[in-house]
């Protein structure tokens, strides 16, 4: 196999050639670099959040192919995945997940040491979320803390401690996850019904279209609660305005439970995050 092949692998093992998860990641990081700093956030660390955010999610990506690799081959949707087709190996898997952390470490040297420490449970919070799903009923909740760590990090970086605002944009994440991730469960929920795996679509049953949009809302209402405690205008809370029509969006897709539908629902997060965020940076933007 040439290079380029391998690297070709290489990339649909860490899911570069599918940046949703970035996105999703990214986000919650760039609302906190921008509350934060107040709308004049640091290019040293705008780069160094965002360059981290990719490597990673992309250590992430692979970690869970690891820890999945004995259900992937049972589920279609995953079976030819570079690890579950024994195109890349296990050994291989976990050096590229290894580097990829070590290369996200490396990143934050040139930050303060509150911003060093924090990345330790960063770290572990995105290595052991894959094997939740065996013995945590809601492990997306789990997800929306290992996807949201990078916003107390933000705080860190830039102000060199971490107001109570970083906690409530992380709580409101941690939401948000839920939401998108009990949409991207529901595309699964036969399959992890069939493997015994734990979901947030399973936990909720027959609840789960109401949980989702409680969780939307739950998400929105700390949004706005931390948009008064950093005493942010009008433009911010026209974008939660926009997200929660987003939202509603999502309902009608979701509502019928097709498989297609709630996937495209999850995709369609990625516009959620943005309004959010362009109602951040727009209020600065006005000032």
């Amino acid at each position: 196999m040439n290079i380029s092949e391998r690297l070709r692998l290489y990339i649909q093992l860490t899911r570069l050639h599918r940046p949703i998860g970035i996105l999703l990641l990214l986000w919650p990081t760039l609302w906190a670099v921008w509350i934060a700093s107040k709308g004049h956030p640091s290019w040293l660390v705008l780069v160094i959040f965002t360059l981290g955010t990719v490597l990673m999610r992309s250590a992430g990506c692979a970690v869970n192919d690891y820890a999945d690799r004995h259900i992937d081959k049972h589920v279609k949707r995953t079976q030819d995945r570079p690890l579950t087709s024994g195109k890349v190996t296990e050994r291989e898997t976990l050096w590229l997940a290894a580097g990829l952390a070590i290369a996200a470490f490396l990143l934050i040297l040139p930050l303060n040491n509150l911003t060093l420490l924090l990345s330790i449970p960063a770290v572990f919070l995105a290595a052991s979320y894959p094997f939740t799903k065996r013995f945590f009923a809601l492990p997306q909740a789990y997800l929306g803390i290992a996807f949201g760590f990078g916003i107390p990090m933000a705080f860190a970086a830039t102000l060199g401690h971490v107001p109570p605002v970083a906690w409530v944009l992380l709580l409101a994440n941690v939401f948000w996850a839920i939401a998108y991730d009990t949409e991207y469960a529901m595309v699964d929920r036969d399959d992890d019904i069939h493997l015994g795996i734990h979901s947030s679509a399973l936990f909720f049953g027959q609840y789960d279209v109401i949980a989702v949009m409680a969780c939307y809302h739950l998400t929105l209402l700390l949004l706005a609660l931390a948009g008064l405690m950093a005493g942010l205008g009008q433009l911010y809370f026209v974008g939660l305005i926009v997200a929660e029509g987003i939202a509603w969006y999502h309902y009608a897709l979701i509502k019928e439970k097709n498989r297609d539908q709630c996937f495209a629902a999850f995709l369609h997060n990625n516009w959620f995050g943005a309004a959010v965020f362009a109602g951040v940076a727009g209020d600065y933007w006005v000032r």
